[in-house]
């Protein structure tokens, strides 16, 4: 399972609000609700080249169907977990599903580009609900006793759909007509209603834990400053042109409001992000370490599938095996790399993991273009498994670690905000790198092909293989700059990160 994707870890109290024979249905649901927004992320930017060429979308278009949802998952996960709280988690769990239930509807009905960016956008404001409910609502209906098994089948089941979906999804976009891409969405439609179903009518609602404030002007500065300054780093990629002022100057306006953020933080009653944790090396390395790893990993992750599938004329089915070593690796061995961070600590787990995810993307860059997906790319993508597999438990203990157990909830959710709000920098800032690198490769052989597209006319041979060396060389300056981030972060954790023999840590 990608560990951008897991929600906070709420607080482990023995109170239970739901009767045993519920429970059930309470960990269904869970596992439906949360497969929605697991598998979203991967199965979109499969599906990428051929929503562009069904809706005609340019290159800034296809980021923003990505960072809109990023974007306000990542600036409101932490309200969605506070409002758990406040509202109760059961009425909270449901308002996201059925958010994220129409805004899917809406995406699959998208008549341009614009529509599907606000209704991605949309949506992920229903997944910041939707995502920390999911966990928090088996927390607080199953008592410790059973708590760990539960949770453990929550992200067994998890794992196994995160796993599926892309290759699912990549069947049908692969055999369908080009209008397909809109079921990946529409299925959400029919998951949510059975989650919701069961939740509404099985399990009873629960009582408030909380009294607070919600932090609705922390939420929108991060929010506001966090868009400003991903639009700034789109905006490179824009021709001069069309730019109604410089990139510059959205991204030091959108770096004021979030130092505005950080502020308000500081002072605010009922802040969303407590600051004082950061007080902790341990705990600051662990996230520096995070916002690094995930920005390398979400650019490849998205720009990936446009490579091979526009590119190398790859089908969506074969690309969506790219991401199954992946799951498959996080699935089987995150719990020996977790006991292994028990035992010697995080620091050498972290280190290792990032290099050897480091060397996987160099691996990319070097090989792009020998274009051999099953000989060469699919076993470099192998070792990256490997790698996050290493990494995904010792990077939540390293966090928990590092905080006092009353504000453990809290700082899971800090790190997994982080973790978006890096693939959102990822995706905003390295679109322009590919399409820069892309045009001055390509030259003026093909006017008007942007990268990561399909092409609407046939073009004579020579263009077309200029087209596709482009293409790699766009993708191979994105893996090289990941691969350079992944050993910064190695660099971070191993300079960070307490280790301990295991009898001095007894």
């Amino acid at each position: 399972m990608d560990i951008s994707d897991t929600a906070p870890t709420p607080a482990n109290n023995n109170h239970v609000f739901c009767p045993p024979e519920a429970r059930r249905y309470v960990l269904i649901s869970a596992i439906l609700a949360s497969s929605m927004g697991f598998i979203d992320g991967s199965v979109v930017s499969l599906a990428m080249p051929v929503i562009r060429a069904d809706l005609g979308a340019s290159l800034v278009d296809a980021q923003w169907i990505s960072n809109g949802y990023m974007l306000f998952l990542s600036a409101l996960v932490l309200l969605g977990g506070a409002a758990g709280d406040v509202f109760g988690v059961r009425n909270i769990f449901a308002a996201g599903i059925i958010l994220f239930m129409v805004t899917s509807a809406a995406c699959a009905l998208a008549v341009d580009a614009e529509m599907l960016i606000i209704m991605r956008a949309a949506q992920g404001i229903g997944a910041a609900l939707m995502v920390p409910g999911s966990l928090a609502i088996i927390a607080k209906s199953y008592p410790n006793a059973t708590r760990g098994k539960a949770i453990g089948q929550w992200a067994a089941f998890s794992s196994l759909t995160t796993a599926m979906g892309p290759f699912v999804g990549g069947m049908v976009l692969s055999f369908g007509a080009e209008w397909m891409w809109r079921l990946i969405f529409a299925i959400n439609v029919p998951i949510g209603l059975a989650a919701l179903a069961m939740l509404l009518s099985k399990v009873p609602q629960d009582r408030p834990s909380s009294k607070r404030r919600l932090d609705i002007a922390g939420a929108m500065l991060a929010t506001v400053g966090l868009g400003l300054m991903a639009w700034g780093l789109t905006a490179f990629g824009l021709p001069a042109d069309v730019r109604a002022v410089s990139p510059w100057l959205w991204i030091a306006v959108g770096g004021a409001i979030f130092v505005g953020f950080i502020v308000w933080e500081k002072w605010a009653r009922a802040p969303m992000v407590k600051l004082e944790l950061f007080a902790s090396r341990a705990f600051t390395g662990a996230n520096l370490y995070t916002l690094i790893l995930f920005f390398a990993f979400n650019a490849v992750l998205f720009f990936l599938p446009m490579t091979v599938v526009s590119g190398w004329g790859a089908k969506e089915w074969e690309a969506s095996l790219l991401f199954l070593p992946l799951s498959l690796f996080i699935a089987g061995l995150s719990s020996y790399s977790g006991r292994l961070s028990d035992a010697i600590g995080p620091r050498w787990p972290l280190t290792v993991g990032a290099a050897i995810v480091g060397i996987s993307y160099a691996g990319l860059a070097l090989t792009m273009p020998l274009m051999m997906l099953w000989q060469v790319t699919f076993p470099i993508l192998l070792l990256k498994g490997l790698g996050m597999a290493i990494v995904v438990s010792p990077v939540s203990a390293a966090v928990m670690r590092a905080t006092p157990e009353e504000d453990t909830g809290l700082a899971s959710g800090i790190n997994n905000a982080l973790a978006r709000a890096a693939g959102l920098m990822a995706v905003a800032s390295l679109g322009a790198v590919a399409g820069v690198v892309f045009a001055n490769v390509l030259g003026t052989a093909a006017p008007g092909v942007e990268f990561g597209a399909y092409v609407a006319a046939p073009l004579d041979a020579g263009a077309e293989a200029l087209r596709v060396s482009a293409t790699n060389s766009a993708f191979a300056a994105i893996a090289a700059i990941a691969a350079a981030m992944c050993f910064v972060a190695a660099a971070v954790a191993w300079l960070t990160q307490p280790s301990w023999k295991r009898k001095e840590k007894a």
